[in-house]
């Protein structure tokens, strides 16, 4: 589609290499925003069950039902935990507004680009680079911090 759409212009002996070059960057943005996506956030449609019982799903019930690993019934890991997630939100909060709203947008919100884009009235490229740079800035913050991912 992308091929037709923005290169039906272009000479034929010109659309291989074109749709190469399409093709693998689709493929690139695809798997580094799979990467980001499950470093960082989950879904909640990670939390549903598959049971089509026609029962409400209650994500606080299934917690509750949980079994807790033993490394995060301690009341030590509990309170890191809680600090590494206030340092997060601090560094989000940091962020240039741009770059927090498409961030917070495409991961928190789990809006595509095109979607990010019309709500920020600005392009998709626009979206991405706003994205990456704040990925970049959390991730040396929070390194810098000793926060692992």
């Amino acid at each position: 589609m992308k091929l037709a759409e923005h290169y039906g212009h272009k000479p034929s002996d010109e659309l291989p290499m074109l749709f190469q070059r399409i093709l693998s960057n689709t493929t690139l943005d695809w798997f580094r925003r799979q990467k980001v996506k499950n470093t960082l956030f989950s879904p909640f449609s990670d939390f549903q069950s598959d049971a089509e019982d026609g029962d409400e799903f209650d994500l606080l019930e299934s917690l509750s039902q949980a079994e807790v690993a033993p490394e995060f019934d301690n009341p030590q890991t509990t309170r890191e935990r809680a600090q590494t997630l206030r340092a997060i939100e601090k560094e989000i909060l940091l962020l240039p507004q741009r770059q927090r709203e498409a961030f917070l947008m495409r991961y928190w919100e789990d809006m595509d680009v095109t979607e990010t884009a019309a709500a920020m009235g600005c392009s998709t490229g626009s979206v991405k680079t706003h994205c990456s740079r704040a990925i970049h800035t959390l991730f040396q913050a929070l390194t810098s911090k000793g926060i692992k991912l």
